[in-house]
């Protein structure tokens, strides 16, 4: 596909427990891509195509009341399932995102003060588009920094592209992917990753990573405390996946600058001299050294 490494960070993210938040336009592969990742790993699969008319109890269920018995039954919404897509999340109203927001937290969905625990592993996948368009915008900021990492697609290179149309002459080639672990092996693997070694001189370091976002004059606004754990998980799950059992100071400084961007607010004078987030990151990492371990 082109885009191996963006896959791969989307594996890193569900490892880690977290979120994805893909940013891109129409027809880049954004669902295909979310459904791809459902099937090798066995996981059930939900989507929900957001709009103005999208209700909360769309995404969270409903209760109905049983005639026969006089009970009210939960129907439950299309967020019951392991893998969810929210697909042009920033089109639903505020409300309807709220839906989505206790999920992400908590793990859970309360219908009429009745809390219905979400099935493990469970991760969102939401999309946005970048581009102005009618009933669109943005989402704002603090659901924003819910997601542990923000990601684009972008367009195929030639060869990429040449070879998504031959594959396409074979028919779907979501067809052809089989399921590669099942859930309670997935399950298995967050648990060796939740059990990866990280030294406190690292875990220092990660802090001391994140006060310099809030310190700089080149932002207005630095990572939160929530950066602040998902530099620790997703630096452990990067760990594992390179077959080590302890995080090394390359792991976070790979994760901070991967995701990181999403969360800040660049300030006028970074602005002024042309930097993006990504430029600042790189500027603060470079003032801070490593532990060596």
């Amino acid at each position: 596909s082109g885009k191996d490494q963006i896959l791969l960070w989307m594996l890193t993210a569900f490892l880690a427990g977290g979120y994805v938040l893909l940013e891109d336009l129409p027809g880049v592969g954004k669902t295909t891509a979310a459904l791809a990742f459902s099937r090798v790993l066995g996981l059930d699969y939900g989507r929900v195509q957001f709009n103005p008319d999208v209700l909360p109890s769309d995404i969270t269920g409903y209760s109905v009341l049983q005639k026969e018995t006089g009970e009210m039954l939960y129907r439950p919404g299309a967020i019951l399932c392991h893998l969810f897509l929210a697909d042009e999340l920033n089109r639903a109203t505020s409300r309807t995102q709220s839906a989505l927001l206790e999920a992400m937290e908590e793990g859970q969905v309360t219908v009429d003060g009745i809390s219905h625990p979400l099935p493990q592993p469970f991760f969102v996948i939401a999309t946005q588009n970048p581009a102005g368009a009618a009933g669109t915008q943005l989402l704002p900021d603090s659901q924003i920094d819910r997601f542990t990492i923000r990601l684009s697609l972008g367009y195929p290179d030639k060869e990429a592209e040449f070879a998504m149309v031959q594959n396409r002459l074979q028919g779907n080639p979501l067809d052809r992917i089989r399921r590669v672990v099942d859930r309670s092996t997935f399950l298995a693997m967050q648990q060796k990753v939740s059990e990866v070694y990280v030294h406190d001189d690292l875990i220092r370091y990660i802090v001391s990573l994140i006060a310099a976002t809030r310190r700089t004059p080149l932002l207005d606004r630095g990572a939160s405390p929530r950066a602040t754990l998902a530099v620790l998980s997703v630096s452990r799950a990067a760990a594992y996946i390179a077959g080590r059992d302890y995080v090394v100071p390359n792991d976070v400084l790979t994760v901070y600058q991967q995701i990181l961007p999403h969360r800040l607010k660049l300030s006028q004078e970074a602005a002024s001299k042309g930097m993006s987030a990504s430029d600042v990151l790189d500027t603060l990492a470079g003032q801070l050294a490593p532990p060596r371990i």
